[in-house]
């Protein structure tokens, strides 16, 4: 596990607006490093993002901060919007993109001192200046997908860590040391097609979190007078899934439904968060893989299984 440490991850976040761009600024948790992300204001469909690629001191974010101020300072300057934890992604419905970024965050757990977290309250915010598109940005149509994508509670089963691969098991991640854009491609990821246009763009995942669905609880116990962390995680695959009766067996994708990943965590705790030994324990599950289906009703409590096609090989 010490192996996988090290690094400096950018946590915290600020979030700027100008009339032309959204400026937000990351850090890391020990305050050395900080970063400026411009996003384009002035298109109205396509998205514009642009990575500073200087690493700043605190100092020196400061000094470009102002100087922003003061050369938009007709225009009415640079307004301080939110604080954040990291970028969901980015949408759009009928018009203009939109982003979506976590303001608040709960802490739920550690890994080898790896936090995880999950989210507490999270906001979208569309990316146009208002004068750029107004009338799609609040047309009818546009306002329902809004109120869809809204109720959507991303507060509830939906976890991640900016220094740990939460969506891998912990065999893969101590033998594989893949990062960045391959880990978001796994089944786990729920946000991969939100994130992957700023991912391509930029070439790395430094200003987003990847978001796992399922269960994360953590527990500590004492055994023998020695002290270990007992953790459960459950990961539900982000393909052909679904409620239950509603989606059954196996797509024409080979993806079986419910597919859900278990893993059993357990560690000594140590003052320095490297424990010298972990065991982990990993259980895969999904829908029986055949190709069938239930059809739900009210007058018939036990719906009757129906295959859609039958195969010679199983009869």
């Amino acid at each position: 596990m010490e192996a996988m440490r090290g690094g400096k991850f950018l946590q915290k976040f600020r979030l700027y607006e100008t009339r032309s761009k959204f400026y937000l600024v990351g850090r890391d948790k020990s305050r050395t490093l900080w970063r400026v992300l411009k996003i384009d204001r002035l298109e109205s469909t396509d998205l514009g993002i642009q990575e500073d690629p200087t690493s700043y001191t605190e100092n020196e974010c400061q000094e470009l901060l102002w100087r922003i101020h003061e050369g938009n300072r007709l225009t009415g300057g640079l307004k301080f919007v939110t604080k954040c934890y990291g970028i969901i992604g980015f949408m759009k419905f009928l018009g203009p993109y939109y982003m979506v970024i976590i303001t608040r965050r709960r802490k739920v757990g550690t890994i080898c001192g790896h936090d995880i977290y999950s989210i507490g309250k999270s906001e979208m915010i569309a990316i146009p200046c208002p004068i750029v598109c107004p009338n799609v940005a609040n047309s009818r149509d546009e306002n329902r997908y809004k109120r869809l994508l809204c109720s959507v509670d991303l507060t509830k089963d939906f976890f991640f860590s900016y220094s740990y691969n939460i969506m891998r098991s912990l065999q893969k991640n101590i033998n594989d040391k893949n990062t960045g854009h391959v880990v978001y491609e796994t089944m786990f990821v729920w946000n991969e097609f939100l994130t992957r246009a700023m991912r391509n763009h930029l070439k790395n995942t430094d200003w987003t979190v990847a978001l796992v669905h399922g269960f994360f609880k953590q527990s500590k116990l004492s055994v023998s007078g020695k002290d270990f962390w007992l953790t459960l995680i459950a990961r539900r695959s982000r393909h052909f899934a679904g409620t239950r009766f509603m989606k059954r067996g196996v797509n024409e994708k080979g993806r079986v439904a419910n597919d859900v990943e278990t893993e059993q965590i357990v560690f000594e705790d140590t003052p320095d968060d490297i424990p010298s030994q972990i065991t982990s324990v990993v259980q895969h599950r999904g829908s029986i893989p055949l190709v069938w289906f239930q059809e739900t009703s009210r007058l018939n409590i036990r719906p009757e299984i129906t295959c859609k096609f039958c195969t010679v090989s199983l009869i």
